[in-house]
């Protein structure tokens, strides 16, 4: 069967929505217009720039994707009951900018006025097949145009099923509140206030830092009138009976009078030595200086195969080392000392001849703070070797 009402994109629509889907736009549909089409069922043209005869135009009531097919846009106005008295055969959809942008033909129907007898609200919807609905603004302003009652259901329904998912994970939380704290072990922030329970109360109420201010001052007002100075404390215990248990009780683990602290009471230094059988050693400081006793990192050493190094609290350092081998020829060999010196006073160095007579003769060269060369001087015997031997001193 033919189709015989249809609803299609003008040229200009369809520019502008081929324009808005490449740039990444949007185009906004906020009006709907109806007319008679001057008493003839139209065919809808892409040429059109207007319909036929204009009746009425307002703005949409609702513009939204079909849930059913992605690729449709539904376009719905309501007509109210109080406007009327004209046929309605074609339907334009319009921009923003005030440019058709769609418009179809419908089955003739007439929209009565009040005033002619009968009255009805008669909603107009327009379905039209787009490539991109992402293109077009599905968007209109509730201020200034009615709703069917589909719409309102539909909607209430929705925030039903939304407010009754809600409340649901609301009730399951652990901590639904977490601004206010928990009834079971709850933990304070900022500053929580309590009512302050009157003087003397032994319940399990909260204690406010008045009433414990209060509780305090009262404790020290109530203390015996004879205890302001600690030479009266003694006096005082027989005052209040409570006071005097917990006085004595404190006092019950004193030191005895015939123990070590009383001996010690009002000693001098030399007395305290004698007591504890201390000699002159406790009374000596620790340093270099006279009648001082060294520490022992004043000592310090190093100890390799070859090499040795000993430093005295004095600050004197006694090195040795030794050169095995050294053959009968002319030769240098730089030894290193294990310990740095400040100042070198001297270095000695001896032989150990082995192998054929005619032993070659060592001597110390280039001493510096850190080492110094052996240099070997060849004797008459060939073949001959020795073992050097050093010793050196400095600070």
């Amino acid at each position: 069967m033919t189709v015989k009402y249809y609803a299609i994109l003008t040229n200009q629509g369809a520019a502008r929505l081929a324009n808005a889907t490449m740039l990444g736009s949007k185009l906004n549909l906020t009006q709907m217009a109806v007319g008679d089409a001057n008493g003839v069922l139209p065919t809808p043209d892409p040429a059109q720039t207007k319909l036929i005869n204009q009746k009425r135009i307002a703005p949409l009531n609702l513009l939204s994707v079909d849930p059913n097919n992605q690729s449709q846009i539904i376009a719905e106005q309501i007509i109210p009951e109080n406007e009327g008295g004209f046929w309605i055969r074609e339907i334009g959809l319009y921009d923003d900018e005030g440019v058709l942008i769609a418009v179809a033909n419908c089955p003739e129907t007439y929209k009565p006025q009040l005033q002619e007898g009968s009255g009805r609200t008669q909603t107009i919807r327009m379905i039209l097949v787009v490539t991109n609905t992402e293109a077009i603004t599905l968007k209109i302003d509730p201020s200034v145009v009615l709703a069917t009652r589909k719409y309102v259901d539909d909607e209430v329904l929705e925030l039903k099923l939304y407010v009754d998912d809600q409340m649901r994970n609301h009730i399951a939380a652990q901590d639904p509140h977490t601004q206010y704290a928990q009834k079971h072990n709850p933990t304070f922030t900022g500053e929580p206030k309590a009512p302050t329970p009157a003087a003397g109360n032994n319940t399990t109420r909260i204690a406010t830092t008045a009433f414990v201010q209060a509780a305090i001052t009262a404790l020290i007002n109530g203390a015996p009138a004879t205890l302001d100075t600690l030479k009266e404390i003694a006096a005082a215990i027989n005052n209040d009976p409570k006071f005097s248990t917990t006085i004595n009780n404190a006092l019950s683990g004193k030191q005895p009078l015939d123990e070590t602290l009383t001996n010690l009471s009002g000693k001098d230094v030399a007395g305290l030595l004698a007591y504890l059988g201390l000699r002159e050693a406790a009374k000596r400081d620790v340093g270099t200086g006279a009648n001082q006793i060294p520490d022992m990192s004043l000592f310090a050493s190093i100890n390799t195969v070859t090499a040795a190094a000993q430093k005295f609290p004095s600050g004197l350092v006694l090195q040795c080392g030794q050169l095995n081998g050294a053959p009968n020829v002319s030769s240098t060999y730089g030894m290193k000392f294990p310990m740095t010196f400040s100042r070198v006073i001297a270095v000695v160095v001896t032989l150990n001849v082995t192998g054929a007579a005619g032993q070659p003769t060592v001597s110390a060269t280039n001493v510096q703070n850190t080492g110094f060369d052996i240099t070997v001087s060849p004797g008459s015997g060939y073949g001959a070797s020795a073992d050097a031997y050093y010793i050196a001193m400095g600070y």
